[in-house]
């Protein structure tokens, strides 16, 4: 059986060209080296963000691809995702340009799915740095079986969207990212996911470093987002039958949503 990893990297043209370097590098630096990269380029880019990804073709371990139009997220992944089913490609990960995994993340997550020929995503617990790639203190650990995953959706997302490492068969099941969604792309995988019967899974341990950028919080403000993420919430709700807390917390959400950034900031913090 073919192991290898295929790890999806999307970038655009706001990324930071250091980032991109120390995220590639953690993803080639693993433990498990049967490992390939798969860089997404989101729309034009230029400068030295340009030349790093020049650089990057150097090695025989990765593959940029550059998509000429900048269509989002969601456009670019679907892309990465048929390219490597044309291909035969059975393992895939996700990896941002500004985060950093752990140094066994992929053999830990590759272990877990051998020994769990049930499971077609597995995350695991992230932790936040900050723009110098320290520590800030704060870690968000996930619901480790299916059904804490499934229960735990009533309010949050499951899995750390860059901390996952999926079968091929997810995206078989789920039908991949839906593209008209610009944000929250991962909140409706996971709810295809669920609504078509993929199984979900989190290791207890670190496997992601998570790069909070200063405009993180801001990032979140929104009449139009909150409302978008209101009716979605209710219609996932409904259709995975969550009890009344579940919308209680959807409308938590929009309100926290509309607030005002250091009130969010706050509300983050403590969650």
């Amino acid at each position: 059986m073919n192991k290898t990893v295929t790890v999806m990297l999307p970038v655009y043209k706001k990324d930071n060209p250091v980032f991109f370097e120390e995220s590639l590098a953690s993803v080639l630096g693993q433990t498990y080296q049967d490992i390939k990269v798969l860089v997404g380029v989101d729309g034009p880019v230029e400068g030295k963000l340009a030349e790093t990804l020049k650089e990057a073709e150097n090695n025989e371990r990765v593959e940029v691809i550059y998509f000429k139009e900048n269509r989002g997220l969601a456009c670019v992944l679907n892309d990465l995702v048929a390219r490597l089913r044309e291909i035969g490609v059975e393992y895939l990960a996700r990896m941002d340009a500004d985060d950093k995994c752990v140094s066994d993340r992929f053999e830990r997550q590759m272990t877990y799915l051998q020994e769990h020929p049930d499971v077609d995503v597995v995350g695991g617990k992230i932790e936040e740095i900050d723009q110098n790639g320290e520590k800030n203190g704060k870690a968000v650990q996930y619901p480790l079986t299916h059904e804490e995953c499934r229960k735990f959706f009533r309010y949050r997302d499951p899995l750390a969207h860059p901390a996952t490492f999926f079968r091929m068969r997810y995206f078989d099941k789920a039908k991949g990212y839906r593209p008209e969604y610009r944000k929250n792309q991962d909140t409706m995988l996971w709810y295809d996911g669920f609504l078509n019967g993929c199984v979900f899974a989190n290791l207890p341990d670190t496997v992601l470093n998570f790069r909070v950028a200063p405009d993180f919080y801001s990032r979140r403000n929104g009449w139009k987002r909150a409302k978008q993420m209101l009716t979605d919430r209710m219609e996932m709700n409904k259709a995975l039958g969550y009890d009344l807390s579940a919308n209680l917390f959807a409308l938590a959400m929009f309100g926290m949503t509309i607030s005002p950034t250091w009130l969010k900031k706050f509300l983050y913090r403590i969650r």
